[in-house]
């Protein structure tokens, strides 16, 4: 094939989740006693994750059914959305936000928060963490309101598994560094879990994710992906995966959801966008990586698709990009 990079991933999909940074915004251990309620607030661009170590507890969240937790379930909120956590004899109504509660913080990312009554314990692990790529706004628009991993042993789970007991082992008491193991162990449970997610359900076969699999789109989203700088074109993108550029074109947009040139806009904006919040590069170079002749063409593309200038961008810090439809 034309322009075959022997060391380009096969993968397009663990390619683009390779690419996720992720950034511990909030975890804490959690001791609890019958009765029990905590709310946990809405945090934009983060997913919230649960994982019971002891106990048991109820978990409502918007756009699913109330669900009871058991040891060796790890559950993931992917949206951020505000949910409740809460015993069997409490209000969900009237649970106070966690962030409320005293906390003994460990460490600037750790703490523990003890609540509740004088009934039947409860110890959980919770958190929040922050996704930065471009692919994140994707990634998330596919994902349901929940994610649970059962805790039934299979072969398929028992890595994941083993990392959940891991984290278990470490939460049963505060020891040095302990907090450094579970905030790391999370994170890869949280990959882990979007991983079997992917895996296992169906819906994972459609939009965004299901062009990733597919085996001529996805190699083309790589490629837009990995060198979103090269000065792309249907036909070029098309003959790069064996395909016409009639059907390549009506393949992607029904995919994608967008037409490959509009795709390849964003993405090149998203990338700029990201970069700006990080810093390190001129608005110059910029325009460069993102396959512009000029500094002024750039800038009106990325005000056309962004919303606001390089510039603004650069000294305000604004959040992340976020698709308005979700799949």
């Amino acid at each position: 094939m034309r322009g075959h990079d022997p060391w380009a991933s096969t993968d397009p999909l663990g390619e683009a989740l390779h690419f996720v940074r992720m950034t511990g915004a909030f975890y804490c251990r959690s001791e609890l006693a019958e009765p029990w309620g905590l709310a946990m607030p809405t945090m934009e661009g983060c997913l919230w994750f649960h994982v019971v170590v002891a106990g048991r507890c109820l978990l409502e969240v918007d756009g699913a059914e109330p669900r009871w937790l058991a040891p060796g379930e790890f559950a993931l909120v992917p949206d951020g959305s505000g949910h409740v956590l809460s015993s069997d004899a409490f209000s969900a109504e009237s649970a106070p936000l966690v962030h409320d509660l005293h906390h003994d913080y460990i460490s600037d990312r750790y703490a523990v928060v003890r609540h509740g009554g004088t009934g039947s314990s409860t110890i959980m692990i919770c958190g929040a963490v922050r996704l930065d790529h471009p692919s994140v706004g994707k990634l998330l628009d596919c994902l349901p309101s929940l994610i649970v991993v059962e805790s039934a042993p299979t072969p398929q789970l028992s890595w994941m598994h083993s990392t959940l007991g891991l984290v278990a082992d470490e939460a049963q008491r505060i020891r040095p560094g302990g907090e450094s193991v579970i905030t790391r162990l999370s994170d890869i449970l949280v990959i882990q879990a979007l991983r079997w997610w992917i895996e296992n359900d169906p819906a994972a076969g459609t939009g965004w994710l299901g062009a990733l699999q597919d085996s001529g789109i996805g190699p083309a989203l790589a490629m837009i992906h990995r060198a979103p700088e090269k000065p792309w074109t249907v036909a070029a993108l098309a003959t790069e995966v064996a395909m016409s550029r009639s059907a390549f074109a009506a393949r992607f947009t029904a995919l994608v959801g967008e037409a490959p040139m509009r795709y390849l806009a964003r993405w090149r904006m998203q990338c700029a966008h990201d970069a700006l919040k990080t810093g390190g590069c001129t608005v110059a170079e910029l325009a460069h990586r993102s396959g512009y002749e000029s500094e002024a063409a750039f800038g009106r593309a990325f005000k056309r698709l962004v919303g606001q200038s390089p510039g603004s961008v650069r000294r305000r810090g604004l959040p992340a990009i976020r698709h308005q439809s979700r799949r």
